[in-house]
């Protein structure tokens, strides 16, 4: 009588997506862009509303960086972009493209 094998059934077969970690999208305090502009930028690329974006604004100002957005790492690095893409403020002397940057959420 031949015996036969089954395969290990209890294997590792999970099939489950794994969830990435989430990224945070930071804006870093200048001195140079105008807080209308700050809030508009907000506004544009996140289509937050004018309060929230004055609390976000107000806090990369007083303590010199606020997270404006946490989500996957590609969305992250997009949003980043779309605020570094807005340009300077066009009030404004000396004026730089808005700093955000993207890093691991907490």
């Amino acid at each position: 009588m031949a015996t036969t094998t089954l395969p290990d059934t209890e294997a590792d077969t999970d099939t489950r997506t794994k969830r990435q970690p989430p990224y945070a999208v930071v804006l870093h305090n200048d001195d140079h862009n105008n807080f209308a502009f700050v809030v508009a930028v907000l506004q544009k690329v996140f289509g937050y509303a004018v309060e929230k974006c004055v609390k976000l604004m107000l806090k990369a100002h007083e303590t010199g960086r606020a997270v404006v957005w946490v989500g996957s790492l590609e969305v992250a690095e997009l949003k980043a972009e779309q605020i570094h893409g807005c340009g300077p403020d066009p009030q404004a002397r000396k004026a730089q493209p808005l700093r955000a940057t993207v890093e691991p959420a907490a």
